[in-house]
């Protein structure tokens, strides 16, 4: 019995009328597939989020094609011309700076868009920012919340934050550099300091860091560095031993946290009631 065998890489013809979600690497250009190469090259175009940072992956790999731009700045001009050309016959290539498409980008609205017209979108798998610094850290893996971007208006970004603090779940959460420690002390007010945490920073890259393990040595951690590069965020969730319907003291500093965000009582209150089953009164009446 022969048990070699040998791999070998056939070529994909992009099908007409199709919108390709490619995945691109997060840092490290090797990360890119084949496929993921062959279909940008035979695409009729590659639209992508910014032209500079897509020209770095097709000049690495000998890809020449037509590249447009489409970004959250032109999406909805771009979107209505993109469905066009589908219609038309022609395969797009879609592309972010780096990863998956449609995670925390336009690539979401095209998506929706395409669907409702009937056409067809095929998927070439790539890099995550966020699956690779979870399997990274450590942290329990089976069952896991995306986050992504936390809203940057207060009151929408406390009712996630408590959330976030009552969640049995890992918890995935995209920040930029310069908001980093604002949002660790945010993640320390709700979570309290001994929560388990991973603070992923420029993943696949030549510097890619791992800073852990709870909130309390991230901060510390960070507290006079300069952050820079892209970062990821993996905490754990709750280990439920007890009831947390209706702690009065939690669900009192809930409330407060909603209030200061900006909530009425009586917002805030509704808010609590519907998130943990219980009379709006109850929560109303902790004030």
């Amino acid at each position: 019995m022969n048990n070699n065998f040998s791999l070998s890489h056939r070529k994909e013809e992009p099908e007409k009328g199709i919108l390709y979600i490619v995945g691109t690497p997060i840092g490290n250009l090797n990360d890119i597939s084949l496929r993921a190469i062959n279909i940008l090259k035979n695409v009729s175009l590659v639209a992508c989020e910014d032209t500079r940072q897509t020209k770095k992956i097709m000049n690495k790999f000998n890809i020449s094609n037509k590249l447009i731009s489409f970004n959250k700045h032109n999406s909805s001009i771009k979107i209505p011309n993109i469905i066009s050309d589908l219609k038309e016959g022609k395969s797009i290539a879609l592309v972010s700076d780096a990863g998956v498409p449609g995670i925390c980008d336009p690539g979401e609205d095209i998506a929706k868009s395409v669907r409702s017209e009937g056409l067809d979108i095929i998927c070439i798998p790539g890099a995550c920012a966020a699956v690779t610094a979870l399997v990274s850290s450590g942290l329990p893996s089976s069952s896991f919340v995306f986050e992504g971007f936390l809203p940057r208006k207060e009151i929408d970004r406390a009712k996630i934050l408590v959330e976030i603090s009552k969640s049995e779940k890992t918890t995935i959460i995209y920040e930029s550099p310069k908001r980093l420690k604002k949002l660790l002390k945010e993640l320390f007010k709700y979570c309290g300091g001994d929560r388990e945490i991973m603070v992923a920073r420029e993943l696949t890259k030549k510097f890619e860091e791992h800073v852990g393990n709870n909130i309390n040595e991230v901060i510390d951690f960070f507290n006079s560095k300069d952050v820079i590069g892209e970062i990821t965020i993996v905490l754990k969730g709750i280990n439920k031993q007890r009831d947390l319907n209706f702690d009065k003291f939690d669900m009192k500093k809930d409330l407060n946290d909603l209030m200061n965000a900006g909530l009425s009582l009586s917002a805030a209150s509704k808010y609590l009631a519907k998130k943990n089953g219980l009379k709006k009164s109850e929560i109303y009446n902790l004030n």
